[in-house]
């Protein structure tokens, strides 16, 4: 295995592993008004006995740093000794102190004194400040961290590597009237002389790696409590909305609990606090006992919150709690192990989730969320490999994506599946056991899993996550008997837009044939290891049906023959075939038909029988595949036209099932699926003179009394801005833009963010798009009205790819040096709502011009989208659905 891990390790741009950091003392103080902060490092380091016998540098990650001193004391050697020369390399974004000649020698033990100045960048990355108005209206700034992956450095000097783990040390010096924590619990706390400043030190960290420290200065109100196994757990709220960090602070007791028993190691840290940051840029940081969130994936309002946002805070919150184990206690050795931390996460998000809320059935809505987007990303050539090699640490940007979360949930779920609960929980027992406070690599955990199941699964996995893409399996025959099938199976690369090159066949993959009739789900499970493999499967009457993929735990596509899709038409009708099966149908068949394996007519029909269906699951499918055939049907009208037509009475008569008004006995999955109705309902029927004055109704009484959640809850109200905004003018976007300005929490003004371009009028989509870019909204939430323009419709689309041309410098600006997946965001607004080679051309020719590097897998996901869209529209035009006759 060793030689393995080598070949992996080659090529890749590390500092030197002569000189080893064991622990850093960080002292930091910051000025909230100059946004500058004072810093000071103390690094215990041990050096090898490969050191350069003349080595008289320490090289280290540095990054916007202003470094005052060095000095470096060799224990048991004399004073310390200043360095004679600081030398800033910009772009490796290092920093080297020399000293002189024979201060640093092999097999010793040194402290290196570091004194520096640092900047609060507004950039929501590093030691950052964030903007907030507290409960009197004044504006106030606060300082908090977003260290992964690379920013750590700009915090203080550091190896910036995951595998260099270390012991932390943290002093905060803060004005006394603020709060401030870190990783740990405090240690002590003195007022300096003159009263006016607090210096804070904190326990000592266990040994973690530097994208995990982590400190925030601010106003603060906060909730506790403790969990069954003595955990305490703050939730931290701006001033005077303790209230909303309940139910956040209830999902976390839970699943700290949940895991503990889980992993068989109890959480190891004394505390464990949650803050909401009002400026962040991903949805949370995991950093160890001390969680970082976005406002709006953390707080929740009781009298108002919907389902949607419960359901998304709990599985937030179960996610980041899941990588105290996997991420903090176990990390990945590099970041091309990136999918270690979020692929699990992922998967135990859902895990956490299902055992605090059963009723949510949150691995049915697994099948039509993760695994579907999953799938989506992975059937483009543009896509990656789960584990991607990594040269410079900078690239890992570019795989924070559906694929290293989405894929990586959906393939561990595939494992679970395959080894049964019982040994793939003890395998990670195991694995935390052995590798706790250390790094380690996807081999390990295959290794773990092998020995508590005896299966071959480092055999299994590598064709899942070593190669990218996932398989088309296709009954290539089939033998029906009275009490038996016998299906004939062919596996291949599936591409969404069908093509295929030469070397396409060589890829195959090893994978699970899952199987469910009737009777459930089969016990039997084969492994299809070759191209072609034959399965048998028992059926309980000459009628039978049976599905391939039982529970769609597999990430790949089934084309079944047409006598097993009618015998599964039966199953649909009358629901023995189980939800996400039933969704799955319609979502494969979405994709077999874009590919070019399925005749659209078909897909249509298979749509037209779930007229009765009343599962949130499957309406989940059922509307992703609706939105899809509008978006690719747009540029032809007469298409679109029949085609909505067709929508229009699948909706129209799910909302005469479920109706607009909550019901007392709605559970969650029920006030869900109603949201999806309101949701397509804005898509499909603004124009329907009941639909738009309902709306309308709704809209008026909300804009008397905004918290009436009867009239208009909160699962409901985007819709309900989309369907006034499309049949109103001036007036209605002014009144749902005031809404902005108004709302009483972040949750609401994102309604207003995610709706506003829904208007028609050309000018008000224009204003929509200024707005974003005017500073009233925040820089973490401004790429939200941009896709509210630009996915609109097809004129909304044209005009917010040409604001992004107008607007690139200073969209490029206001980002700057933050997250990339701030621009990613806006391109995928801006410029992912078209289906022509055409505007693929375009699109493509405009960042060979303006290039972003940090951004070109983005880009290249969304050109191969756009073309593979136009090709489906191709085959949408030469089939039956260009006739009249056929709707």
């Amino acid at each position: 295995m060793s030689s393995d891990k080598e070949k992996k390790a080659q090529g890749r741009v590390l500092l030197p592993s002569t000189i080893i950091p064991t622990r850093y003392d960080i002292k930091l103080t910051p000025d909230l008004e100059k946004f500058t902060f004072d810093g000071e490092v103390t690094i215990h380091l041990e050096t090898t006995d490969t050191l350069d016998k003349a080595c008289k540098e320490i090289t280290m990650h540095a990054k916007e740093l202003c470094f005052l001193s060095a000095s470096v004391q060799v224990i048991g050697g004399g004073p310390a000794i200043e360095a004679v020369e600081i030398r800033d390399h910009k772009k490796e974004i290092t920093v080297t102190f020399v000293f002189p000649d024979g201060t640093i020698a092999p097999s010793s033990t040194l402290v290196l004194h570091i004194k520096y100045i640092g900047f609060l960048n507004n950039q929501m990355a590093g030691f950052y400040r964030s903007s907030y108005t507290n409960i009197h209206g004044e504006k106030k700034i606060m300082a908090s961290t977003q260290f992964e992956s690379l920013d750590a450095r700009r915090a203080f000097p550091c190896w910036d590597e995951p595998a260099r783990k270390a012991i932390f040390g943290v002093t905060l010096i803060v004005p006394v009237a603020l709060t401030a924590f870190s990783n740990m619990p405090e240690k002590c706390s003195r007022t300096l002389e003159g009263g006016a400043l607090r210096e804070i030190t904190y326990l000592d960290s266990p040994k973690m790696s530097t994208y995990l420290v982590a400190f925030c200065v601010g106003e603060f109100d906060h909730v506790q409590a403790q969990t069954r196994h003595g955990v305490l757990v703050k939730v931290y709220t701006p001033p005077g909305k303790s209230e909303s960090g309940m139910f956040a602070l209830e999902c976390a007791t839970k699943a700290l609990d949940a895991y503990d028993d889980f992993f068989g190691l109890p959480y190891p840290l004394p505390k464990l606090d949650m803050v909401a940051i009002p400026e962040f840029a991903m949805g949370a940081m995991e950093n160890w006992g001390l969680v970082t969130y976005r406002e709006v994936d953390l707080l929740i309002d009781p009298t108002k919150a919907s389902n949607s946002q419960k359901q998304r805070v709990c599985t937030v919150v179960t996610h980041e709690l899941a990588h105290q184990w996997f991420g903090n206690l176990v990390t990945m050795a590099w970041w091309d192990d990136l999918w270690l931390n979020e692929g699990f996460a992922s998967w135990a998000e859902n895990w956490a989730a299902d055992q605090i809320f059963p009723e949510w059935t949150m691995w049915d809505q697994f099948t039509t969320g993760h695994l579907s987007y999953a799938m989506k990303l992975d059937s483009l050539r543009s896509s990656h490999p789960i584990q991607v090699p990594i040269h410079r640490a900078e690239e890992v940007e570019e795989v924070f994506d559906g694929i290293s979360y989405c894929k990586g949930g959906s393939v561990v779920r595939m494992i679970r599946a395959v080894l049964g609960m019982k040994s793939f929980q003890h395998g990670l027992s195991k694995y935390m056991e052995k590798f706790a406070y250390s790094n380690t690599e996807t081999l390990d955990l295959w290794t773990a899993w092998e020995e508590s199941s005896g299966m071959p699964v480092k055999e299994m996995m590598a064709s899942w996550t070593e190669q990218m893409g996932f398989p088309l399996i296709k009954v290539t025959g089939e033998t029906w008997e009275t009490d038996k099938v016998t299906l004939e199976l062919e596996q291949s690369w599936f591409l969404s837009d069908g093509s295929s090159v030469e070397g396409d066949d060589e890829k195959k993959w090893c994978i699970p044939i899952l199987t469910c009739t009737e009777t459930g789900t089969q016990k039997d499970m084969i492994f299809m290891r070759e191209k072609t493999a034959t399965v048998v499967i028992p059926l309980s009457s000459e009628n039978g049906w049976v599905k391939l993929n039982a529970g769609q735990e597999v990430p790949m596509r089934v084309l079944s023959t047409s006598t097993m899709i009618e015998r599964l038409s039966e199953g649909i009708k009358n629901k023995t075939l189980p939800i996400c099966d039933r969704a799955a149908l319609v979502t494969d068949g979405y994709a077999l038909v874009k590919s070019g394996h399925m005749k659209p007519e078909d897909l249509i029909k298979l749509l037209a029988s779930y007229t009765n269906e009343d599962a949130y699951i499957v309406w989940q499918g059922l509307a992703d595949v609706l939105t899809g055939l509008d978006s690719v049907t747009q540029d032809d009208e007469v298409l679109n036209a029949n085609f909505t037509k067709f929508a229009q009475k699948l909706v129209i008569t799910l909302k005469d099932s479920i109706g607009w008004d909550k019901l007392e006995d709605d559970g969650h999955l029920t006030v869900l699926l109603r949201s999806t109705m309101a949701g397509l309902l804005s898509k499909f029927c603004s124009t329907d003179e009941s639909v738009a004055r309902e709306a309308s109704t709704r809209f008026a009484k909300f804009q008397e009394d905004p918290s009436d959640m009867q009239n208009l809850p909160s699962d409901m109200r985007s819709a309900v801005f989309k369907i006034v905004l499309k049949n109103g003018g001036q007036k209605e976007w002014s009144d749902v833009k005031n809404y902005f300005y108004t709302a009483s929490d972040q949750a609401e003004r994102k309604f207003v963010l995610g709706t506003l371009g829904s208007s028609n009028e050309v000018k008000l989509k224009k204003q929509t798009l200024e707005w974003s870019i005017s500073g009233d909204v925040k820089l973490q939430d401004f790429f939200y009205p941009m896709g509210s323009v630009g996915h609109s419709s097809r004129a909304g689309a044209e005009i917010a790819w040409q604001f992004f041309q107008d607007h690139f410098q200073t969209i490029r600006g206001m980002i700057g040096k933050g997250s990339p997946s701030l621009m990613d965001a806006c391109i995928v607004n801006c410029a992912g709502g078209f289906c022509s080679d055409s505007k693929a051309d375009e699109i493509e020719s405009f960042f060979k011009t303006n290039p972003l590097p940090s951004s070109a897998r983005k880009i290249a996901q969304c050109v191969e989208g756009m073309r593979t869209n136009a090709k489906f529209l191709q085959k949408l035009q030469q089939s039956d659905l260009s006739s009249d006759a056929f709707w």
